[in-house]
């Protein structure tokens, strides 16, 4: 008997497929019980070989948190640190999609920049906080730069190997009905490599919360990075653990946006149970398409 078929690029399903609620709760319990653990180990002064003794606990951590959102400094810290990941998050977007394009299709382009590209790429974005400061008259502007730089080398990589690792046929089948450079690239060459420009994206957004912190504490005026500093300098504890769970929802906020631009944007793509992907039905249509002999999505 012959094994059942799977769509290419997606995992046999080895038991049954536990129901949407089942998971909800599973997440949630996880996290209930890392912050349980957190509380009992923070509130008994626990002192093995890891010290928990200068540890706030949850409820103390939860009410400086609470009193800070009352607040018009948090908010203002908050809007500092998104704008600088806006912009340079968004400029690293289109120019690396653009050079990891540039590298990807032309020798040319490769040759002249590639090399410096791979010297500059193994540079952690942190360590160029001096050059910021020596190139850029403000230091708002070199905390986007170090934003800028800590997106752009991931999202350049992945459009790169993206783009690389496309069909010839499809661009083929275009060129023969008469389609130029620039339709091929809009057409084929973008869409087909989008599944990993987005994936590129998606690291991209998370490095660059690391280094915009980084920065913050390091030459910001304003910011969740710097106000998480001046709580440590202060002995502020209850404060430090409100600026890192502020940068974690800030970043989860941010990831979740590119998921859901992602998924907007490869509508088309099949998905897996567990993956971003199209509603329900759309899934439905493509798999009863799929099942047409010649029929397409």
């Amino acid at each position: 008997m012959n094994a059942p078929a799977t769509t290419a690029g997606t995992a046999p399903r080895t038991g049954p497929r536990p129901a949407p609620w089942t998971r909800h709760v599973r997440r949630t319990a996880a996290v209930l019980a890392a912050l349980a653990l957190w509380q009992l180990l923070a509130q008994f002064r626990v002192h093995l070989w890891l010290r928990f003794s200068q540890f706030p606990t949850v409820t103390e951590t939860a009410r400086e948190f609470a009193r800070r959102l009352g607040t018009g400094a948090y908010w203002q810290d908050v809007s500092e640190s998104l704008t600088r990941i806006v912009g340079g998050f968004a400029l690293a977007a289109v120019l690396g999609v653009a050079v990891g394009t540039a590298l990807a299709r032309s020798a040319l382009a490769f040759d002249l920049l590639g090399p410096l590209l791979e010297v500059l790429r193994p540079i952690p974005a942190i360590a160029l906080v001096p050059v910021a400061i020596l190139l850029f008259p403000s230091n708002e502007q070199g905390i986007v730069f170090i934003t800028f730089a800590a997106a752009f080398f991931p999202v350049t990589v992945s459009t790169r190997h993206a783009v690389r690792a496309l069909t010839p046929v499809w661009e083929e089948a275009v060129r023969t009905m008469g389609a130029g450079r620039w339709r091929v690239l809009w057409s084929v060459v973008l869409p087909g490599a989008l599944p990993g420009i987005l994936g590129g994206l998606s690291v991209g957004v998370g490095v660059s919360w690391i280094c915009v912190i980084s920065a913050e504490m390091i030459s910001g005026e304003y910011g969740v990075g710097y106000r998480t500093w001046q709580d440590y300098t202060v002995l502020d504890y209850p404060g430090v653990f409100v600026g890192m769970a502020t940068i974690g929802l800030l970043g989860r906020l941010t990831s979740t946006g590119v998921e859901l631009l992602g998924r907007r944007l490869t509508r088309w793509l099949p998905r897996t149970a567990d993956g971003p992907g199209p509603p329900a039905g759309a899934r439905v249509r493509w798999r009863r398409a799929r099942a047409v002999p010649g029929g397409s999505s």
